[in-house]
Formats: C-alpha cells, sequence, structure tokens
C-alpha cells in the first residue's frame, strides 16, 4: 500500500503541511517536539516523497553534475570527492560523467545533466575544444569550471597557483644543492601544465641557466607516461641530478624508471611533484609535492554555482598551493608520510 503524506500527518497529529515543512526545512518553523513527531512516523510507516512531483513544484531537482577528463587519474578522483562532499553539505545529489579524455564524450554528458535538469555544473574540461560550451551558453544553467579555464566562457573558475607551486617546487629542489633540474611536464595544450612549466622555468631564469640548458620532456598525465619520459632524461649523456614532475602520478611512474636505471632517489635524482594526492606519501620514498587545498577547491566552487544561483557571479578564484616535503627531494622521509609532513606556504623558500 501506498503510504501518503496524509497518513504521515495523522499519525504524527498534525496536518499534511507541517510534513511538508519538516520535509523541506521550511517555510515555516516547526517545533522540536512537533518534528520529532513527524519523523518518527515518517519511519515508523516508511513514507518516502515523491522527489519528482517535489522538483516539479519546486522548479529544482535538487541534483548537479560533474564532468572530469578521466575519473581513473587519483587527482581528478580527489577533486570529485571534494566536490561531492560541498554538493552533499548543500542537501545536494551529484552526478558524475567521466569524458575519458573526448570532447564528444564530455559535450554528451552536459546534454545528458541539462535534460536531467541539473541545478548547475561543475566541469574540468578535457583538453582540446570545448564543444559544450554553446549547449551551456543555450541552457543558461550555472556552471563552474575547475582546475583549468575555457576560453571564452564567463562562468567563474576555481583555479590553483600552477605557476608559482612550480617555482617553489624547484626552488626547493635547488636549494638542496641540484644543479641539474629537468621537468617532466604534461600534455603542452592543458594551461596548468603549461603553468607548472613556466614556473620550473622561472626558478631556473632566476638562476641564469641558459634556455638552451632546460630539459624538459612532455607527457601525458599518468604513470606509465611519467615513467617513459624519466627513461629518455635518465638515458641523456647530460643526466640531470633532479627532475620536477608536473604531477603526483607521473612522478610514481619516475621513481620506477630511476628505480630501474640503478640509481637512487634522491641521492642521485631528487623529485618533487604537484597535486598531493593522499598516494604520495606511500611511494619509496615519499613524494615531496605541491599539494593542493582540495577541500577548499570545492568550498570555492560551491560558493560559486550558488551565488549564480542567487543571480550573481564572482570573479575567478585562484588558489595557494603548500610544500609538502618528504623523502624524494632529499628532505627526512616521515614513516606513514601524510600524517608527519611538513606542509609550507608556497613562498618560493629554499631547503
Amino acid at each position: 500500500m501506498t503510504v501518503r503524506r496524509m497518513d504521515v500527518a495523522r499519525l504524527a497529529g498534525t496536518s499534511p503541511a507541517v510534513v511538508s515543512y519538516v520535509l523541506n526545512n521550511g517555510p515555516r518553523p516547526v517545533s522540536t517536539e512537533t518534528r520529532a513527531k513527524v519523523l518518527a512516523a515518517i519511519e515508523q510507516l516508511g513514507y518516502r516523497p515523491n522527489g519528482i512531483a517535489r522538483s516539479l513544484r519546486m522548479s529544482r531537482t535538487m541534483t548537479l553534475g560533474l564532468v572530469v577528463p578521466d575519473n581513473a587519474n587519483p587527482y581528478f578522483a580527489e577533486l570529485a570527492r571534494a566536490v561531492e562532499e560541498e554538493s552533499f553539505a548543500q542537501g545536494y545529489t551529484l552526478l558524475i560523467g567521466n569524458a575519458a579524455e573526448s570532447d564528444d564524450r564530455q559535450t554528451s554528458y552536459v546534454r545528458t545533466f541539462l535534460a536531467r535538469q541539473v541545478d548547475g555544473l561543475f566541469i574540468v574540461p578535457a583538453h582540446g575544444p570545448a564543444g559544450f560550451l554553446p549547449e551551456l551558453q543555450r541552457s543558461q544553467t550555472p556552471w563552474v569550471s575547475l582546475d583549468r579555464q575555457v576560453p571564452g566562457a564567463a562562468a567563474p573558475g576555481v583555479l590553483v597557483d600552477n605557476r608559482g607551486g612550480a617555482y617553489a617546487a624547484t626552488r626547493h629542489l635547488i636549494g638542496h644543492g641540484r644543479g641539474r633540474v629537468a621537468c617532466i611536464g604534461g600534455p603542452e595544450d592543458v594551461l596548468p601544465a603549461h603553468d607548472r612549466v613556466s614556473g620550473w622555468r622561472d626558478a631556473l631564469d632566476e638562476e641564469g641557466v641558459s634556455r638552451r640548458d632546460m630539459s624538459v620532456v612532455h607527457s601525458e598525465f599518468g604513470r606509465r607516461a611519467g615513467y617513459r619520459a624519466a627513461r629518455e632524461l635518465l638515458a641523456r649523456p647530460d643526466r640531470p641530478d633532479a627532475v620536477f614532475v608536473a604531477s603526483d602520478e607521473q612522478a610514481v611512474g619516475v621513481l620506477r624508471a630511476i628505480g630501474e636505471a640503478g640509481l637512487r632517489c634522491p641521492d642521485d635524482v631528487a623529485v618533487a611533484s604537484f597535486d598531493g594526492i593522499p598516494g604520495a606519501a606511500y611511494s619509496t620514498p615519499a613524494l615531496t609535492t605541491m599539494a593542493q587545498p582540495f577541500a577548499a577547491i570545492g568550498r570555492a566552487a560551491m560558493t560559486h554555482l550558488l551565488a549564480q544561483q542567487a543571480g550573481t557571479a564572482g570573479p575567478t578564484d585562484v588558489l595557494p598551493v603548500v610544500l609538502v616535503r618528504r623523502g624524494s627531494c632529499g628532505c627526512d622521509d616521515p614513516p606513514g608520510g601524510d600524517e608527519t609532513a611538513v606542509a609550507e606556504p608556497n613562498e618560493g623558500e629554499q631547503a
């Protein structure tokens, strides 16, 4: 038998309107005693509100969408978790789509989420064209770009200081006495990867290193790609004694390549990377990394989305990153690295 709102009201000794106020947290206040009676009646009867009818009444679905380029990448998984936590805290259900670095698939997910009438979207754009942009502009659905911006889009974004963080990581390696600091960058057409390579160059320019002597290899974000890029660098006659790596995932592959070459990290080749994913604490040695503030990114993204729903829009946020010192650079390698590592502000300090 279908349980109706009227049945809950009858058992609780109140009106259907009061049951609605309890379920929707308003618009009118309900006393603590009455709220408890209504909730007890809901539990006893097993009442489940009709979500579709409620959405039609409220003109809101209380769902949001998130599209990421690659859900197998731990960085994007960590970012998605932060966004989901904030969405849940605000009463929303988050739907997640994996673009698999395909613009067609990315656009398809955006269309699907818009067809489901989500109340807003978060998008980490895949590299390449942004075919979804006209769809969003026509729909006027609030949306926020994360990690990287979309050229020509008016939507606010939440970014981190990629260039400044890469500069600080490279200066840290130099501060350990390293004189040949190479770079393994990400894809050249991805803005965060481009900015991280620029930050690495800034640090070497400051040291007076000739651009001709700056060794950089670009690769995809991934362990295998990082491994292959490191093998290429380590096979050169002017082998580096340190490497700044554009992502923690690539850096895991770099550590493997160093070991296979019969070298030791950090003694022969020091490593510093970027992102601060939890797994970076459990490599051997643990990775020194510029850690992104995932929780703060999630909060900022939700703040922008709610502001758009209210009819306002703020400027893009650029959040600071912090240096987490571990063993791969030559600092002490703490046991259980993520619990005892030292996180310091991105100020370009030296060891």
